[in-house]
């Protein structure tokens, strides 16, 4: 009813949400792999990045090699293997103008709902312009939600204790104020994942001293900055065939550093901490402070360029304590073991609050989509919703590898549709026949709190999602499209009878 009062605007033949790292590979599997399809790319924000346009805070950069996070179409061609995040914002820019996908994005356009008519074979997207704040909609045959996996606009921020009685200034990474002052200030930098091992090497050039306040430690792993052997194979080989070789080269090592994780944890273990021991001061307390309780790859890895991170710590501008909150004071923070830290500013490095598919809500036929009950197929479609992918990366390796593959699976979905007449396709599954475990197998904090409300895999393919680049991408490449599972339907709607009453009944609208 809400959409009566709306206006429309116009039809496409595929709505991508995004317009960051993912949504613009997706713009250019679309239109060099179906090139009669007419494409759009809505994004909320005021320019292409996403996350690269987001995050402002000193010294962020990549958390994966650039050879791999950069587009197969459009290699990374600089000499920093782990680049810097201006550079690799610039570098999805240009990529966009390069091959005319930015003439395809609508900005400041808020995708607030889509909803599926099986009458009409066709989504219907509610989105609000932020620029006139005008409640506009566009309709597609194909929904492609290319929106990563956390909020944009609020981080995770605990409630921390006596919060209100410091006197300095207090700083959350993801809404970095511009021109924020920390010469020759004390700072306190909370948190041990990837974003607080990043700003303290990058503030402690300008700052008195920057401690890293830790509840429990996080697996570094250190890489150089400048990739010498691929430096060496780009040396050797014509340009296009080293980039090809470098990339894979990355690869299969991120690759085998994760199963050497999985397959014999405390030789992984012993490797990472004697990485640690080599670039601390001798003498350092490294088992309290970087060999954690879990087994590597049980949470993320954080990967620092040239030992940055240790190095601050071996000139003193850093340091790291490993204890608990009991209060914020007007000075700084109260330990838990009775020690206080004193700061001018603290950052809150506390984690990212994930969103399942950017909030945007779905429903078919006027009945909800629930995400949470939902199961993902092949890593990248939603059982019983129709006509609608989205996209998420590795835990393990280079979010991009897994987005271009999705991209690369929907152009094969489009493509086949055509030749054979079809107007819609769903994965067909009957929820409690599968046994539901979490989307993501970390047991990191961001990943537990948001569990509930993602996707579930299950324990067998299709519905598992593996942290495996080459059995993914035989199977989004060469895999059969119509195996049983896949429905595709020329009429429409599909037969409703045909379907199990679970399915029909189920809160995830099929």
């Amino acid at each position: 009813m809400g959409f009566a009062l709306t206006p429309f605007t116009e039809h496409f033949d595929v709505v991508i949400i995004g317009a960051g790292l993912s949504g613009i590979g997706a713009g250019y599997r679309l239109q060099t792999r179906c090139p009669r399809k007419r494409y759009v790319i809505l994004e909320a924000r005021a320019d292409i990045g996403g996350t690269w346009d987001l995050f402002r805070y000193p010294g962020v950069r990549s958390d994966s090699d650039m050879f791999t996070l950069g587009y197969p179409f459009h290699p990374w061609k600089e000499g920093k293997a782990i680049a810097d995040g201006p550079s690799i914002l610039q570098y999805v820019r240009d990529t966009a103008r390069e091959f005319g996908i930015d003439r395809h994005i609508r900005f400041r356009q808020r995708v607030l709902s889509a909803s599926w008519s099986s009458d009409d074979a066709r989504w219907t997207v509610e989105v609000k312009s932020d620029e006139t704040g005008e409640t506009v909609r566009y309709s597609c045959n194909f929904l492609y939600g290319c929106t990563g996996y956390y909020r944009y606009d609020a981080g995770y921020e605990p409630s921390f204790p006596g919060v209100g009685h410091f006197h300095g200034q207090i700083v959350h990474p993801q809404h970095w104020p511009e021109n924020l002052d920390y010469a020759g200030k004390k700072i306190v930098v909370i948190g041990s994942g990837a974003t607080a091992v990043t700003l303290v090497p990058a503030m402690s050039h300008t700052a008195a001293h920057v401690t890293m306040l830790q509840r429990s430690p996080t697996y570094i792993l250190t890489l150089p900055n400048h990739d010498p052997v691929a430096n060496v194979i780009r040396r050797v080989l014509p340009e296009r065939a080293a980039l090809r070789v470098v990339r894979w080269k990355n690869i299969l090592i991120s690759m085998g550093i994760y199963q050497l994780s999985q397959r014999a944890p405390n030789r992984m273990r012993r490797m990472l901490r004697n990485g640690a021991v080599k670039d601390l001061p001798q003498g350092y307390d490294v088992d309290k402070h970087f060999n954690p309780r879990y087994k590597p790859w049980d949470q993320r890895l954080c990967l620092v360029p040239d030992s940055d991170f240790f190095k601050a710590i071996r000139a003193g501008r850093a340091s790291v304590v490993t204890d608990e909150i009991d209060t914020f004071t007007q000075r700084g923070i109260l330990l838990k073991s009775g020690d206080e830290l004193q700061a001018d500013i603290i950052v809150s490095a506390t984690g990212l609050r994930m969103l399942a598919l950017g909030a945007v809500r779905l429903s078919i036929d006027a009945t909800p989509v629930d995400p949470g009950r939902a199961f993902i197929y092949k890593g990248t479609m939603l059982s019983n919703v129709p006509n609608f992918t989205f996209c998420i990366g590795y835990t393990n390796a280079s979010w991009t590898l897994r987005a271009d593959l999705a991209s690369t699976y929907v152009c094969r979905v489009l493509n086949h549709m055509d030749r054979r007449g079809y107007r819609m396709c769903s994965p067909a599954c009957d929820p409690a026949a599968l046994d539901a475990r979490p989307l993501l197998s970390l047991s990191s904090g961001y990943v537990q709190r948001a569990a509930a409300d993602l996707p579930k895999q299950a324990a067998t393919a299709p519905w598992l999602i593996r942290q495996n680049y080459i059995r993914d991408m035989i199977t989004m490449k060469l895999s059969r499209l119509e195996d049983g599972i896949l429905r595709f339907a020329k009429a429409v709607p599909m037969q409703r009878a045909e379907m199990p009453d679970e399915v029909r009944a189920s809160s995830v609208g099929d």
